[in-house]
């Protein structure tokens, strides 16, 4: 069987790590996924995930994500069936997270003393000169190879 799933999206709010009574680190966050299809003359749409990460994983995201930062995450879908306050049955689905990573810009993330996220593209980097300077050669170093079709393997 194959259960894998791999979202894209920005944290709905700020993940809280809880703690189990054997002392396993838990999480549980939402995510806000962009829909693919936009219809003329509406606005984008979104799917709202909830992903639950536990141990390191748990711990890796309330240390490094706040909300609205860009996440990736891949794990499998899971439901799960629960008794609301009111008696009522309910079925949970949500993601239970195998890797997270991180989106977007250092800046973007908030993981350094960047700036905040904006929706203004910041300025492209200037391209980088190359640390490697060629030495110019002649014609001379190069061989004719006679290209002969009966060779080729295709």
């Amino acid at each position: 069987m194959l259960n894998c799933a791999v979202l894209m999206g920005r944290l709905v709010a700020d993940p809280e790590l809880r703690t189990t009574s054997n002392g396993t680190s838990v999480t549980s966050f939402r995510i806000a996924v962009d829909r693919n299809f936009v219809r003329q003359g509406e606005e984008r749409q979104a799917d709202f995930i909830d992903v639950v990460a536990w141990r390191q994983t748990a711990d890796f995201v309330t240390r490094y994500f706040h909300k609205g930062s860009m996440i990736a995450v891949q794990g499998s879908i899971q439901t799960r069936n629960y008794e609301d306050k009111n008696g009522n049955k309910r079925t949970a689905v949500e993601v239970v997270a195998d890797n997270v990573s991180f989106c977007g810009s250092k800046a973007e993330s908030g993981t350094t003393g960047g700036r905040p996220y904006s929706a203004e593209p910041a300025a492209p980097a200037a391209p980088a000169a190359p640390a490697v300077t060629y030495a110019s050669g002649s014609t001379g170093d190069f061989e004719t190879i006679d290209d002969d079709d009966e060779l080729l393997p295709f």
